[in-house]
């Protein structure tokens, strides 16, 4: 008798191909869960990526002010006025204001300093910082008000220190430059060169005063005089009231020329020479220094700059106290 066997083979088989089903269904569960997992782990990392980032640059921009500051119990406190007075967002009036607020309001400051290396700048800008300044000596006047020079202290800069008790120098600063500038351009010739005509049209008399592409215009000129000679008064009388008494009498002293350190305290413009260290340990006694200069905003200064190189390059026409 002979027996067919092939169903028992066909149902080993089936077997055979439903463990083998089985097998890659637990390896693509498995997969599928490592994926996941991994997908997960790619979420954190991005996630503390992210997280790391924002707490870098919120500390750096000041988005994020953990705690306050920690001060020694006596020191000096300083707040940095450098570059162009009103071209850079940290030396606006408003943001400076508030950095010497602070300073004066510190607990254990036993002095402020202006701590100075500016060629000048905005005019508006300088007599606002100037007068900001002597309120704060009228609401402080435990503590006194001292300006160091650095490299430079002139024009807009030097208008700042006249409102400190006292102005060091090093002998080698450059100190003065008390005088108004209104520069520009210009092109009349050079568009006639290139047979281009300028059509200009206004609604007023003066409206297109100083145009560069126009021919000047004496009157204009005349109105423009009175103007630069109006501030330069506001300038003089600035230092005459910050300096008082200590000023010697010259026809050149507000001329709008510059000194070295050494000649500044013979003039009167300064007092002494002295730097930051040595004005903290030796004037103040308070050798600590504090500082609390406007921090930068990183992420704005390159569109800061870039903005004042635009400004420049269109040659705008402003006034600048030097």
């Amino acid at each position: 008798m002979t027996y067919d066997t092939r169903p028992s083979e066909v149902t080993s088989t089936s077997q055979s191909h439903a463990s083998d089903r089985t097998d890659l269904e637990r390896l693509v569960e498995a997969l599928a869960l490592e994926y996941r997992t991994d997908r997960r782990r790619r979420r954190r990392f991005r996630l503390l990526t992210l997280l790391l980032v924002l707490v870098f640059f919120g500390s750096a921009t000041g988005w994020i002010w953990l705690s306050p500051p920690a001060h020694p119990a006596r020191f000096t406190a300083v707040v940095e006025i450098s570059g162009l007075i009103g071209l850079d967002q940290n030396n606006m009036a408003r943001d400076l204001e508030s950095s010497f607020s602070d300073a004066f309001n510190a607990d254990g400051a036993k002095g402020v300093v202006a701590l100075i290396n500016s060629p000048g700048g905005s005019p508006v800008q300088s007599g606002q910082l100037y007068r900001a300044l002597r309120e704060l000596k009228r609401t402080h006047p435990d503590k006194p008000l001292l300006a160091v020079i650095s490299d430079i202290g002139a024009s807009g800069a030097y208008y700042i220190a006249a409102a400190a008790d006292e102005i060091f120098v090093d002998p080698a600063s450059i100190v003065g430059s008390i005088g108004v500038v209104s520069s520009g351009f210009g092109f009349v010739e050079t568009l006639g060169k290139l047979g281009i005509e300028r059509r200009l049209v206004t609604a007023g008399d003066h409206k297109g005063m100083l145009d560069p592409f126009s021919p000047a215009d004496l009157a204009d000129q005349k109105i423009l005089q009175s103007i630069l000679d109006d501030i330069h008064a506001q300038f003089i009388a600035a230092v005459e009231e910050g300096r008082g008494s200590r000023l010697q009498a010259g026809p050149e002293l507000f001329s709008g020329r510059v000194w070295s350190g050494r000649e500044a305290v013979q003039l009167g413009l300064a007092d002494s020479t002295a730097s930051l260290t040595e004005v903290a340990r030796e004037v103040l006694d308070a050798p600590t220094i504090v500082d609390f200069s406007i921090q930068p905003d990183w992420g704005s200064v390159l569109l800061e700059k870039l903005g004042v190189s635009i400004v420049r390059t269109m040659g705008v026409s402003d006034f600048t106290v030097r």
